[in-house]
């Protein structure tokens, strides 16, 4: 029955997608890369969410809420913010300018090399981290929580192989062969059963903590661990509360207002209003997301009594532990298409990278569009492969994996969202302090996070991560501003208006992000 149900939820979504893109013109490169510029909010904002949620968030940083409580929702809570600011300061100059991917704008405030830098950074994070820990993380995830080696009478090497292949083929097929509108489509059905299914877990959860009074089960969770319930984090947690205002809002900016693989998403809205809608809705969804990534983790504390062996078994364990039989193949369902999201959206995003970035400028530039696509799908291809082929030897990989994995990314996210800053609110700094603040921010760094913290001044004795970001994002915009103020342009940039959607503001864009601000301000008040 759990098989069943599992097949015909994803056979639906398949099936759906497929009926949603049939008269998409997938030969030209807005018709591929942003589904024809023909998102609505909902759409936008269910894919938005998808893109973000995995097995990655799901079993991770409940893991880390069954360790510390409340201070891990700050990756959740302030994600809030950071699309709000997306889409009121952001979103309208992507527009104006009718850009398909970030980097289109590098080229044009800067210069084509720029431009060329920052895909490959991109691209590197995609392929070498995202691609084979999500494939990874997920497979390990759905392996471990419905027990694939006794139901098939397999050994656990062999269910994750068979689960990182299934996933990386159909993904494959719905973001090299569908195209954004595809994955978009299939991220918002998604969505709906990973909101229900996710929610179902806590449900259940609160249920068995207050037998059968979901009521009681809150003020049995709240009384017997108030410690858990303490939003802002410790010098000695994950999250301290005084990162939320250093490198965590730059993380929370880069991942939803310049991470390609997000906001691609709302590059492909109808229009302005309808991307700002789709951003503000999604930033409303995100408010109630520890609903689904932190609260099961308490939960988990108390039924457990704190006694598992590894964190990161608290997600798993209490899905077999309250999820009624009947509901199992509905979840594994909703939990394979939010692993699923996650590859094809990044994959999606490789290859429109690759196909407008890389292959138009560099490769054949007299590229007709029908090429370009062919090319990135071609790409695509490959990429996929490899990624399939790596992601089982992560298993050799250190327990600490996610986490420094996590750390890493700060090698590319500060620089890149540097010089985008940079580039917006400056007319004159030359392309030049861009590629300068590229290299000193990923070489500074890698020098402060690999080799100054564990060699010279160990890891009790150095900053937090969050706020060496924070630093370096500063010292970073400090340098290009004198390299600007000694190697001037020429001329003032401007945002040239290309006519691509209509960009009028939706009316209610600014009172109704204040309101979403003011609401996760009251949610650290009430839990202070």
């Amino acid at each position: 029955m759990a098989i069943i149900s599992f097949l015909a939820f994803t056979i639906l979504v398949a099936v759906i997608s497929w009926w949603s893109v049939r008269t998409t013109d997938e030969t030209s490169s807005d018709g591929y890369f942003l589904g024809g510029r023909s998102l609505t909010a909902v759409v936008i904002a269910g894919s938005l969410l998808l893109t973000n949620l995995s097995t990655e968030q799901i079993v991770g940083l409940n893991g880390q809420s069954y360790t510390e409580g409340l201070p891990v929702m700050a990756w959740e809570t302030l994600a809030a913010i950071a699309m709000v600011i997306t889409a009121i300061f952001l979103l309208p100059r992507y527009l104006k300018g009718g850009l398909t991917t970030v980097p289109q704008f590098l080229e044009r405030r800067y210069d084509t090399f720029t431009k060329a830098m920052t895909s490959g950074l991109f691209l590197s994070g995609y392929a070498i981290v995202l691609l084979p820990i999500v494939l990874y993380s997920g497979s390990l995830a759905i392996v471990t929580m419905f027990d694939m080696p006794a139901k098939f009478d397999i050994s656990e090497t062999t269910a994750l192989w068979i689960c990182i292949w299934g996933i990386g083929i159909i993904g494959s097929i719905y973001a090299i062969f569908g195209g954004l509108k595809a994955v978009a489509v299939s991220d918002t059905i998604n969505a709906v059963g990973l909101i229900i299914g996710g929610l179902m877990i806590p449900v259940f959860g609160l249920l068995a903590v207050g037998d059968g009074d979901m009521i009681a089960g809150i003020d049995i969770l709240m009384e017997e661990n108030p410690e858990k319930f303490v939003a802002m984090g410790g010098p000695e947690s994950t999250v301290p509360f005084s990162t939320i205002f250093t490198g965590m809002m730059l993380v929370q900016l880069f991942y939803w207002g310049t991470n390609q693989a997000i906001i691609q998403r709302a590059l492909g809205a109808k229009n302005l209003a309808e991307g700002q809608k789709g951003l503000l809705l999604g930033a409303f969804v995100k408010v109630l997301g520890p609903l689904i990534v932190v609260l099961p983790g308490i939960i988990a504390f108390h039924i457990f009594e704190g006694n598992l062996e590894n964190a990161d078994q608290a997600y798993p364990a209490l899905v077999r532990e309250v999820l009624p039989l009947s509901l199992v193949g509905f979840f594994a369902a909703v939990l394979f298409g939010a692993i699923l999201s996650s590859f094809n959206s990044a994959l999606n995003s490789s290859v429109t990278l690759y196909g407008v970035d890389i292959y138009k400028q560099y490769v054949n530039k007299e590229a007709s569009e029908r090429e370009i696509v062919k090319a990135g799908k071609s790409f695509g291809i490959i990429l996929a492969l490899i990624s399939m082929i790596v992601a089982p030897f992560i298993a050799n990989a250190s327990k600490g994996l996610f986490g420094y994995l996590q750390e890493v990314n700060g090698c590319y996210s500060i620089p890149i969202l540097t010089i985008i800053v940079v580039g917006y609110t400056t007319k004159r700094v030359p392309a030049i302090a861009a590629k300068v603040g590229l290299i000193s921010g990923v070489v500074l760094y890698s020098i402060s996070q690999f080799i100054l913290k564990p060699y010279v001044f160990g890891e009790e004795n150095y900053p937090h991560y969050l706020h060496v970001m924070a630093i370096l994002f500063v010292l970073n915009i400090i340098i290009m501003l004198v390299i600007g103020k000694m190697y001037p342009r020429d001329e003032d940039y401007e945002l040239q208006y290309t006519n691509e959607v209509d960009i009028n503001p939706w009316k209610y864009v600014k009172p109704v992000g204040i309101a979403i601000c003011l609401v996760v301000v009251c949610i650290y008040v009430y839990f202070k």
